[in-house]
């Protein structure tokens, strides 16, 4: 039977500062069997270390704090053969990220998520709250993306989710400054300027044909 998860909020925080969801980046990559990039296997294993090892930190702190991984639900969302592809504002939150492309519709998961919610509705609820959309959705999980290459990276983790959409009728909201479908092929006019989860999911849609 599962370990019960616990749950462990850390003090000192502003009204401001939301508690989100992180876990020590020991339970999560052990010195022994740590990944860089898209990690396609064992998925319902790590989604139990994270319900299990779950704490919920103020951003601020843990936004520096390399000893955690902030566990970010990353949707994918492609119509036929396209991909939505976005822009970050130049004035975005993360300024670590400002200007660079992104394929990855997602955000923090706050205490609040976590009741009863799977992946998808953690990933569900980011992507209406980032873009507009009319029509269905289904999904397929891609895996779990490490990179610890750079300092967004070391503090955060991916669960990526390719969410497939029977309607091109797609928008950013305001947090965005553009957003628009794209194929592989034109991918390759903003490559030096994607971030690098996005980099490594576009490398890797296009060695597995998915």
């Amino acid at each position: 039977m599962a370990q019960q998860a616990t749950q462990q909020t850390h003090p000192l925080h502003t009204p401001q500062d939301e508690l989100i969801l992180v876990v020590k980046r020991e339970h999560l990559l052990p010195a022994h069997q740590t990944w860089q990039g898209l990690k396609t296997d064992n998925m319902d294993s790590f989604v139990e270390i994270i319900k299990t090892h779950q704490e919920f930190m103020p951003r601020s702190r843990a936004e520096v704090d390399e000893r955690y991984k902030q566990i970010i639900p990353y949707a994918v969302f492609r119509f036929q053969d396209r991909y939505f592809l976005m822009q970050r504002k130049a004035s975005s939150t993360e300024q670590r990220l400002k200007s660079k492309y992104t394929l990855g519709i997602g955000g923090h998961v706050r205490k609040e998520d976590m009741d009863g919610a799977s992946i998808f509705d953690w990933a569900l609820r980011e992507f209406h709250e980032e873009v507009h959309f009319s029509g269905n959705l289904t999904h397929t999980t891609l895996g779990l993306l490490n990179d610890d290459s750079n300092e967004v990276g070391r503090v955060h983790l991916g669960l990526v989710l390719l969410i497939d959409g029977d309607s091109s009728n797609i928008s950013v909201r305001s947090e965005l400054a553009q957003g628009f479908l794209a194929s592989m092929d034109e991918f390759k006019l903003y490559e030096h300027q994607m971030e690098s989860w996005t980099a490594t999911i576009v490398s890797h849609l296009q060695s597995a044909a998915i």
